[in-house]
């Protein structure tokens, strides 16, 4: 048989492509089929600089290859190698559980201590709003009417007997009231959290105004309290869920505040690349925000009914507390020292 004209200048084009090429398609494939089955840390900073070049090697090769019409199977091998590769490089390879693994041990306790000045900002306003707001309903018992609502104070007031207000405390019988108050109590906190900071954008001024306003609520009702020698044992009450509460909902105000902070003094960069810079830092701390406001809703639910002690209930919310500034702020500290 007589082979075509032009058949052998074909072979001899095809094997000097793959002479001059195939070492690096080898190689490749080789560094791929290693960090596929183990970790990147397994390679050597040249073999992992060398993987992106490889890979758009690869990829020069298909593209010839295809123009000239090449081997069909050498077409099929780069292309499954070309696919590896991009797959490597650009793909999602993490899965769901370490993506869940990364966020809590890793990415909001980060995002939590860049927000430390805006933290120190909302704990401060909580607490300038609380004391202002003690001092004005002890000197006028009017201002408690004004600062928190009817709904909020679940018939809690100035006025009210100090035996009706240690029942709220202490009654564990029936339970309807302190379930339904306790509910209410959570989504109210829940949509401070919330407004805080999603209204940061309008530079800030609306999560300082709700984070005060937020403390004024807490001081009104100390002020109540103490007026009737319960203050301490409104706090053990409040303890128990309020540590974690109070503190998502500052660290809410604070992922508000740099949104706004950074909207209007954006520095070198524009306004929309300095909010969406802050936007990253700020939406990963509110989304472990969330997970603190459910947490405090089971301790909510659970603690306030089941444990009438204040010691025991000052010692739950203190070691919630600890528990919390640990984990963002020390457990850095410690992986660091291990490593």
């Amino acid at each position: 048989m007589t082979l075509p004209a032009g058949t052998d200048a074909v072979r001899q084009s095809l094997a000097s492509f793959r002479q001059e090429r195939e070492a690096d398609w080898k190689a490749f494939e080789a560094l791929l089929a290693r960090v596929e089955k183990r970790a990147p840390r397994t390679l050597s900073e040249d073999e992992l600089l060398s993987l992106p070049l490889l890979y758009r090697s690869a990829l020069s090769s298909l593209s010839v290859a295809r123009a000239t019409s090449l081997d069909s199977a050498l077409i099929a091998y780069l292309e499954a190698l070309s696919l590896r590769g991009y797959f490597y490089l650009y793909g999602a390879r993490r899965g769901l559980r370490q993506r869940v693994g990364d966020f809590f041990l890793r990415d909001w306790p980060a995002a939590i201590r860049d927000l430390w000045r805006e933290t120190w900002v909302s704990v401060g306003l909580t607490v300038i709003g609380a004391i202002a707001a003690y001092w004005l309903v002890a000197s006028d018992s009017r201002w408690y009417d004004a600062i928190i609502a009817p709904s909020l104070a679940g018939g809690r007031n100035p006025d009210s007997s100090a035996e009706t207000l240690r029942s709220v405390l202490y009654d564990s019988g029936g339970g309807h009231f302190l379930s339904g108050f306790a509910a209410y109590l959570f989504t109210h906190n829940t949509q401070v959290a919330i407004l805080a900071f999603a209204l940061g954008f309008a530079f800030a001024v609306p999560s300082v105004l709700i984070i005060l306003m937020n403390g004024c609520m807490l001081g009104a009702l100390f002020q109540v309290y103490a007026a009737k020698g319960l203050g301490f044992e409104l706090g053990g009450w409040l303890s128990i869920h309020g540590t974690t509460e109070l503190f998502a909902i500052a660290l809410a105000g604070a992922a508000g505040m740099r949104i706004g902070t950074r909207i209007a003094f954006p520095g070198d960069l524009t306004r929309m690349a300095a909010a969406a810079q802050a936007g990253r830092v700020a939406a990963t701390a509110m989304v472990g925000v969330m997970v603190m406001l459910l947490f405090a809703g089971l301790l909510e639910g659970i603690g306030r009914q089941t444990v009438t002690s204040d010691a025991v209930r000052y010692a739950i919310g203190g070691g919630m507390l600890t528990l919390w500034i640990a984990y963002f702020y020390l457990l850095r500290m410690v992986r660091h020292g291990n490593g």
